[in-house]
């Protein structure tokens, strides 16, 4: 006759030696783990940077004295440097966010807002943050984002981050926020860029370009 011990001893699960673990292929994975979820939220970072400077170079083109301050550029003689003593700031920020918004002279935008953030223009500091931002230049977004805080001479007010987010907001859904630039303005801008000759940098604009800018913003 069995006894209960026999019963118990037979229906006892056999016990197996835990398989060793491999701690080094345990970090590989939490590594590529966190590669995938970085690099997801770096590509969305990016992504958001570029539609906000999209959203602001088309506010300060939109601006009431946009092509005012572009016309003022242009009074500068196009063959000498631009100096920051006779620069229109607001005019150069306006010039380097049409050049932006064209889609075709990336390089060009981003030395007229260096010139504009050089002068003290906080828009156009956070243009170049969101610009470098957007390439995934992290190093260079940190620079300017530390320019629009710290460095540019005047009280940072609080709100400004939040004024910047609530034009983002208004304007990015609004179908005259996001419309297209004219022909004209376009084949302005690519007019000057075929006169600078070898020079990659689109240079001032003239009267011609600022005019076309004015009649854009009657339309």
């Amino acid at each position: 006759m069995r006894t209960l011990d026999d019963l118990l001893a037979n229906a006892a699960m056999p016990v197996q030696a835990p398989s060793k673990f491999d701690v080094g292929a345990a970090l590989r994975k939490l590594a590529v783990d966190a590669g995938r979820a970085r690099a997801i939220t770096d590509t969305h970072r990016a992504a958001q940077s570029a539609q906000r400077l999209t959203v602001i170079a088309r506010w300060m083109l939109n601006a009431p004295h946009a092509a005012h301050h572009v016309n003022q550029l242009a009074q500068g003689d196009p063959d000498l440097p631009v100096e920051e003593d006779t620069l229109d700031v607001e005019g150069a920020a306006v010039f380097a966010s049409l050049l932006y918004l064209t889609g075709q002279h990336p390089e060009s935008a981003q030395f007229w807002w260096q010139l504009a953030a050089g002068a003290g223009h906080r828009a156009a500091a956070y243009c170049l943050h969101l610009h470098h931002t957007a390439l995934g230049e992290q190093r260079e977004a940190a620079h300017w984002l530390h320019q629009v805080i710290y460095d540019l001479g005047d009280e940072l007010d609080e709100a400004y981050f939040q004024k910047v987010e609530a034009i983002a907001r208004y304007v990015y859904p609004r179908p005259d926020g996001a419309a297209p630039l004219t022909g004209s303005l376009e084949m302005e801008v690519d007019r000057l860029a075929d006169d600078s000759g070898p020079c990659v940098i689109v240079p001032r604009p003239d009267r011609r370009l600022a005019q076309a800018l004015r009649e854009q913003s009657r339309t």
